[in-house]
């Protein structure tokens, strides 16, 4: 299946891009961070991210279809 990832401030810029799209046999949106993990060298463990999958936030275990938008969303600061 395809999906396409967007990615924000520290992930974004580990990645070295804001969105890439992905094929991948991943089911789970933690199995899609996990594979993106892995290809980038995230630091972040889940417990550390938010997940959201088609503009809504959703829990780790939450199935992600073909064609569906996945946002990981790490911890950001502000001044």
């Amino acid at each position: 299946m395809s999906v396409r990832i967007l990615y924000f401030a520290s992930l974004a810029d580990r990645a070295g891009c804001s969105e890439e799209c992905v094929d991948s046999p991943a089911s789970t949106a933690n199995s899609i961070y996990e594979e993106a993990r892995l290809r980038h060298g995230f630091a972040f463990g889940i417990e550390s991210l938010r997940v959201a999958v088609n503009g809504a936030f959703v829990s780790w275990d939450s199935a992600v279809s073909d064609g569906d938008e996945v946002v990981f969303i790490p911890p950001v600061s502000g001044g």
